[in-house]
């Protein structure tokens, strides 16, 4: 059930926030843009069984290859990884070097780029970190990567925590 009823908003409402958007001075076109690093943060959840924490994430169209989980210090394990666009990859054929266009610099070679319409798939790199309160066992940790969802099963330290020091 929705909190507030469409009857609140009235008809017009999506036409003024059109023409407020069309009032917004625009970007210069001729300005070279600043490519910054793009970074997004896949959604994991995260349980725990009477042995285990297990950890499933969705990262589809990543492959294992991309993929790196590690523990930053003996409690907090970081997944990273990265994904792009498959027409990011692509990369303009070579022409071949003949003398006609050795001669002709004046013209430049121009590489189509693809104009998104939209573009709602996450790309680029990230990061997540996972703190446990129990103490864990790192060398039993397990991975799979299976129709875009990574498991992570953590095991939980069967050891006690206490440490008895010798009195010499």
């Amino acid at each position: 059930m929705p909190f507030f009823r469409p009857a609140y908003l009235a008809p017009e409402a999506s036409f003024f926030q059109l023409l407020s958007e069309l009032d917004q001075p625009q970007q210069k076109q001729c300005a070279p843009r600043q490519q910054k690093p793009r970074t997004f943060t896949p959604r994991f959840d995260v349980t725990e069984i009477d042995n285990a924490y297990e950890l499933y994430g969705e990262l589809p169209g990543i492959e294992q290859k991309d993929i790196t989980i590690e523990f930053s210090d003996a409690q907090t394990l970081v997944i990273k990884g990265k994904t792009e666009r498959q027409s990011d990859k692509v990369e303009a054929p070579q022409a071949e070097a003949t003398p006609a266009a050795e001669d002709n610099t004046s013209e430049k070679s121009h590489n189509p780029t693809p104009k998104y319409w939209i573009a709602e798939r996450r790309v680029g790199s990230f990061s997540r970190s996972f703190s446990f309160s129990q103490r864990i066992e790192h060398e039993a940790v397990q991975a799979s990567l299976k129709n875009g969802i990574l498991k992570v099963v953590v095991p939980k330290s069967q050891k006690s925590g206490k440490i008895a020091v010798n009195v010499l």
